[in-house]
């Protein structure tokens, strides 16, 4: 037997072990594609008061239902027949801390969190169930505070360049993606080729002709700025399943002045300034110069005119 066994051409064993190891390989495919179950982390950092946008990739009318849940607590479900959509206290009474800040998406699923708060941070869990598989991922969500200096809210004069800045350096995988208001007006990506600014983006924003510009950083810069240019701008930065969003409002005043003539009047303000100051120093000091001399007579005290102290 032995005998026989050693006899056997090496070659055959060699495909035996391949077919063998095939088989296995097959089976446990079959068995994850029964089970359906697989797991996925992504983490993302935001600013507070940032919107956060978590993507399922799926569409409600394939019949997953779709649940979402922060530190194991239910936040947002929704059916593939719409039979059944909640969120917050509608989908449990103890999750008051998101109260109107939940949007869920009735055709992906997807869900946002508005103004986002450091209370928010943490993992959300989100479990897509279907007919015949499901799957699980989680988004871990750390919310950094926003010191005073950086807040949101720029003001800039008529005339001057402002640079809206999201304080991050970009990643590669980064798309970047700046409204203003509901107009696109700037798009960065990795690829060069699919960058755009302006009306190389959409027709309609032609107010910024030639007047915004972005970087590899994603800060959009606005030269010459115009009274029209105030309002609200929106950065969306999305990687893979997460979408992050932040906003600026930005306001521009018309002072009817350039800013050159306004920096004159500044300077012609403190010499006049100056010049008062100097006067009235000069005058207390002449003051302190003289003293009312006083005179006997007949032995009563009078005042007569000041005499120079001789001292200054």
């Amino acid at each position: 037997m032995n005998q026989n066994l050693y006899s056997y051409p090496a070659g055959k064993i060699v495909k035996m072990k391949r077919l063998c190891n095939s088989l296995a390989w097959i089976l446990f495919l079959l068995d994850h594609v029964a089970s359906g179950v697989g797991s996925d982390k992504l983490s993302v950092s935001v600013m507070e008061g940032d919107s956060v946008i978590f993507h399922t990739d799926v569409k409600t009318n394939q019949q997953e239902d779709i649940k979402w849940y922060f530190s194991d607590t239910r936040i947002a479900q929704i059916s593939g027949d719409l039979s059944l959509i909640c969120t917050d206290v509608q989908c449990n009474e103890g999750t008051e801390r998101f109260r109107d800040r939940l949007k869920l998406d009735h055709q992906t699923g997807s869900l946002t969190i508005m103004n986002i708060t450091n209370t928010d941070s943490g993992d959300y869990k989100l479990k897509i169930i279907g007919s015949t598989s499901s799957s699980e991922k989680t988004f871990n969500v750390i919310v950094k505070s926003v010191p005073a200096a950086e807040q949101d809210e720029v003001k800039t004069n008529k005339g001057e360049s402002v640079t809206l800045d999201f304080g991050e350096i970009k990643k590669p995988n980064d798309v970047m993606t700046w409204f203003f208001k509901d107009t696109l007006i700037a798009r960065i990506t990795g690829d060069l080729n699919k960058t755009c600014t302006d009306v190389q983006c959409k027709d309609d924003a032609e107010r910024f002709r030639d007047r915004v510009m972005v970087n590899q950083t994603g800060s959009l810069t606005i030269t010459n700025t115009r009274t029209t240019d105030s309002g609200l701008y929106t950065l969306q930065i999305s990687s893979f399943s997460i979408t992050r969003v932040k906003r600026f409002s930005v306001t521009v005043f018309d002072s009817g002045l350039s800013s050159a003539a306004v920096a004159g009047i500044v300077v012609v303000v403190l010499l006049a300034a100056a010049a008062v100051i100097t006067g009235l120093i000069y005058i207390y000091c002449r003051s302190k110069r003289y003293r009312r001399a006083p005179q006997h007579v007949n032995g009563v005290n009078k005042d007569v005119a000041l005499s120079d102290t001789g001292h200054p």
